[in-house]
């Protein structure tokens, strides 16, 4: 019997040695690393985007300035982590050989050069305000008087798929006479509304200082698709209140209502 007793204590004391040594073993036994998500890559100190389109047409501020003409364009856009970026944009153009024809003169004018710069910041979280300079050239436009090449100032404001921007000429607006400080206003939205196809609408004025008939109201619906790889295309329907018999030259109205389609790449 004391043999009995003497087994089951020495049994147990080894049962409990064991319970003790995976109990332990448990503890010391590393763990199972949990994946850690990759961080986010950092924005870029320095960005530089060179993007190529090709247009239906060139309209800006809902006036054809292509008189319904396919346009080739070209970006360059350089961006600092500060908010600081500087541009510039070449597009042709034939309004201003238009112009000078009913004028009865000539002119070899038949770019834009536009360079532009300005500093991007947040005022408060999801708003960003954004305050520049924009400079348009037009070479060889020295027939005309008033000259059209135009300086604006301009402040922005964008919040969420919301944008408003403001452009005030600190020169004759694009060749109209005692037209500086014209004006034009702008609101924009864009949403996603379903993968890579971007929704967009615009409802704008161009006022024209001391040049109140030229003044009208812009208005845009359109779709921009990202094809991916910096590839997009994309179509908007644009249209404005102008008057017709201001806006139309050489026979044709650069005012009136139409659809514009594109092609781009970004670099």
């Amino acid at each position: 019997m004391k043999t009995i007793v003497n087994n089951l204590a020495l049994a147990g004391a080894v049962a409990l040695s064991l319970t003790s040594y995976q109990a332990m073993a448990q503890q010391t036994t590393p763990a199972t690393p949990v994946p850690v998500a990759a961080a986010p890559e950092p924005t870029p100190e320095h960005t530089l985007v060179p993007k190529v389109s090709v247009y239906s047409e060139y309209e800006y501020r809902g006036i054809s300035q292509t008189a319904e003409k396919p346009a080739l364009q070209f970006n360059l856009d350089y961006s600092h982590s500060s908010g600081f970026y500087l541009g510039t944009f070449v597009t042709n153009l034939n309004w201003l050989k238009e112009a000078a024809k009913a004028g009865g003169f000539s002119t070899g004018a038949n770019i834009e050069w536009d360079i532009f710069g300005g500093y991007k910041f947040e005022v408060v979280k999801d708003v960003t305000v954004d305050v520049g300079y924009l400079r348009y050239e037009y070479p060889s436009s020295g027939a005309f008087n008033p000259s059209p090449n135009t300086d604006e100032l301009y402040i922005g404001l964008t919040y969420g798929a919301f944008n408003t921007k403001y452009s005030q000429s600190v020169s004759n607006l694009f060749g109209f006479a005692n037209s500086k400080n014209s004006y034009f206003f702008e609101a924009n939205w864009a949403q996603e509304i379903l993968p890579q196809l971007t929704a967009n609408a615009q409802f704008a004025r161009q006022s024209v200082k001391n040049n109140g008939d030229y003044s009208y109201n812009v208005f845009k619906l359109g779709a921009t698709y990202d094809l991916g790889t910096g590839w997009a295309v994309g179509a908007y329907f644009k249209d404005t209140n102008a008057k017709q018999a201001l806006y139309t030259v050489n026979g044709k109205d650069i005012s009136n209502a139409r659809m514009v389609a594109f092609v781009s790449k970004a670099f």
